[in-house]
């Protein structure tokens, strides 16, 4: 099979490896010194269970519509969450030029629409990375960990988008093939929401402590304040129309409890000057929770301090 990856970061890249070091072919889209060394000097992908090094394809976003979208099977969204708008705008009139699928592996649960409002629901589908930690160590060098697995649906779910769905399988199965661990889902908006409950319990206060996500959970303050912060997604979450349980938040609290430390992509963010996604990870949470009467005044209170903090943070001191 043929992927375009859009954003191929650390996570991006090592999915992109996996493909590539299993026999197909894969353009990587990204920008910067990384572009720059991806394409003199090929991609180093490290794992505690593969590595790779190799020459491969890479262009910059203004490049990718000189290709022929329909050689393509799928399109692989990577970037931050906070790059999707902009991203599908600025390639709407080419992603209409071929009826490929467009899959999000990013955090968040608004890229989903993002995407459908250019290509449409019947090409959009959902997913996330579950159980993977993966950096940029230096231009064209990374380093991922974890399971790495990739679970995707049709959007918003299987019952509103059954030939997509159907569609998928030989997408997953060429996956799986590939070492990444793969499965589909009949309700992927259920999915989104489950792993930002995650997201909003330990990327905010990892990104203000500068502590792993075991460090966290750990703590005797913080561990509780965690496990708030992921009430309020659930809670934000049924208000948004989507069930989720007392249940599900105490399996998700486990599960983060019990994984490797992991240092979250906000508090790389954070050490490397970028931009956070601090609207797309506690914005939603906010929203809804306000939509529902009840404010997430955990979230809010981190969500506010990120905010009076970042610009110092992003300054010429942060290496």
């Amino acid at each position: 099979m043929k992927f375009l990856i859009l954003g191929a970061g650390g996570i991006g890249c090592y999915y992109g490896a996996r493909l590539l070091a299993a026999g197909h072919q894969v353009v990587l889209v990204a920008r910067g010194e990384h572009l720059y060394a991806m394409q003199e000097r090929g991609l180093s992908v490290t794992h505690p269970q593969f590595s790779f090094h190799g020459a491969v394809t890479a262009l910059a976003l203004d490049e990718v519509a000189g290709r022929d979208l329909a050689e393509f099977d799928l399109v692989m969204v990577a970037a931050k969450a906070s790059a999707t708008a902009p991203m599908m705008a600025s390639l709407q009139d080419w992603l209409l030029t071929a009826p490929v699928p467009v899959l999000s592996i990013q955090n968040g649960v608004d890229n989903e629409a993002h995407i459908a409002a250019v290509v449409g629901q019947q090409r959009t589908v959902g997913g996330l990375a579950v159980r993977i930690g993966g950096h940029i160590l230096a231009p064209g060098v990374v380093e991922a960990t974890g399971v790495a697995q990739i679970e995707m649906g049709a959007w918003p779910d299987t019952e509103r988008n059954p030939h997509l769905a159907e569609a998928l399988l030989p997408v997953v199965a060429e996956l799986v093939a590939a070492g990444i661990p793969a499965a589909i889902t009949d309700h992927i908006e259920r999915a989104l929401w489950r792993k930002l409950v995650i997201n909003n319990g330990v990327n905010p206060l990892s990104a203000l402590t500068g502590l792993n996500t075991r460090q966290l959970t750990s703590d005797p303050v913080l561990g509780p304040t965690v496990y708030r912060l992921m009430e309020e997604t659930g809670r934000a979450a049924n208000a948004a129309g989507v069930a989720i349980s007392k249940d599900d938040v105490d399996a998700m609290f486990k599960l983060i409890s019990e994984f490797d430390a992991i240092k979250t992509s906000m508090l790389v963010d954070r050490e490397k000057g970028r931009a956070m996604e601090i609207d797309d990870i506690c914005g939603p949470v906010v929203h809804w929770c306000r939509q529902s009467g009840v404010r997430a005044e955990t979230t809010e209170l981190v969500q506010s301090l990120l905010l009076f903090n970042s610009q110092a943070w992003q300054g010429p001191q942060v290496s």
